[in-house]
């Protein structure tokens, strides 16, 4: 039985390419891919013992586009 994972994804097709997510990754997890941003699920970490919350939605313009796994 496999452990879930920690991270967050980001919803591509919603995902405005604004770049605000980017440098606020405490893990450096995001990165940009054809266009838009994505996190890096190995290194994702939900910022949990940095932030009380994912700085990637915290920071995210679009509602919703910065979710949980």
């Amino acid at each position: 039985r496999q452990e879930k994972k920690m991270a967050y994804k980001i919803i591509a097709s919603q995902c405005t390419a604004c770049s605000a997510c980017e440098p606020v990754c405490p893990n450096a997890a995001i990165s940009q891919k054809k266009g838009v941003f994505v996190i890096n699920p190995v290194d994702c970490t939900e910022c949990e013992g940095q932030y009380d919350e994912p700085q990637c939605a915290a920071v995210c313009p679009v509602d919703n586009t910065c979710v949980p796994r």
